[in-house]
C-alpha cells in the first residue's frame, strides 16, 4: 500500500497538479517559489510533530494525550486535504478526481496506522474508530470552506494547487520512500516498482480517458 501510495502522490503531483498550475500562472518563478517554501514548511512541520513527540516522552505524559494529539494533527491535515480537493475540482473533474485518488491512496495506510496508535494508547477499538472517523470528517467540511473561498479568488488557485503538489512530493519522497529501502531483496523491490507504477497509472489513465472523452 505504501509503494501504490508513493506512484499515485507522485504521478497526481507532476501529471497533473504542476501542470495545471502551470497552465494558468502568471508567473512560473512565483510558483516554484511556492513549491518550495511548501515543502520547507512541511519539513518544519514534521520537524515540530517530532520535537513535539519526543517531549511528550521525555515527560513521561500518558499515552492518551499522544493519541489526542495525533487526532487533533490529523484533523487540519484532512481539512487541508479538503481544501486542495475542492481547489482541483474548481480548475478541473480530472484534475479533482486524480487529487482525490492521490489523497485516499495516501490516507489510507495513514489512518490505519493513527487507528493503531488510538488503540495503543488505551483507546477501545470503539472509540478508536469513532475518533478516527471524526478527524475524517474534517476534510468535508475543507472542502466546502475551500469552494466558498477558492470561487470568489480563482487567482489563488494554482498555488494552492502547487502546495498541493509540494505536500505529495515531500511525503512521498521523505516519508514513504525511506519505509520501502528497508526491503532490499530482489522480489520486495520488484513488488514495489510495479506498485509504484500501478500508483501512477491509477492516476494517469482516468485522466486521459476524461478528457479523451
Amino acid at each position: 500500500m505504501v509503494s501504490f501510495a508513493v506512484g499515485a502522490m507522485l504521478g497526481a503531483s507532476f501529471l497533473h497538479l504542476l501542470p495545471e498550475a502551470l497552465s494558468q500562472a502568471d508567473s512560473i518563478e512565483a510558483l516554484f517559489a511556492t513549491l518550495l517554501a511548501g515543502m520547507l514548511a512541511f519539513f518544519m512541520l514534521e520537524k515540530a510533530a517530532l520535537w513535539r513527540h519526543r517531549h511528550e516522552l521525555t515527560t513521561e505524559a500518558p499515552q492518551h494525550r499522544a493519541g489526542t494529539l495525533i487526532v487533533i494533527g490529523d484533523a487540519l491535515h484532512n481539512f487541508v486535504d479538503g481544501v486542495l480537493i475542492a481547489a482541483a475540482f474548481l480548475t478541473d473533474t480530472g484534475l479533482g478526481i486524480a487529487t482525490t485518488a492521490a489523497i485516499i491512496a495516501h490516507e489510507i495506510p495513514q489512518e490505519v496506522g493513527d487507528f493503531m496508535v488510538l488503540l495503543d494508547g488505551g483507546y477501545s477499538r470503539r472509540k478508536a474508530l469513532l475518533l478516527n472517523t471524526a478527524s475524517s470528517l474534517t476534510a468535508v467540511a475543507g472542502g466546502i470552506a475551500g469552494y466558498l473561498a477558492l470561487d470568489d479568488a480563482r487567482s489563488a488557485v494554482p498555488y494552492v494547487l502547487t502546495l498541493a503538489a509540494a505536500s505529495f512530493i515531500y511525503i512521498a519522497a521523505a516519508d514513504l520512500i525511506p519505509q520501502l529501502h528497508r526491503y532490499n531483496d530482489a522480489r520486495s523491490t520488484a513488488w514495489q516498482f510495479a506498485l509504484i507504477l500501478l500508483g501512477i497509472a491509477m492516476i494517469a489513465v482516468p485522466h486521459l480517458w476524461l478528457h479523451a472523452h
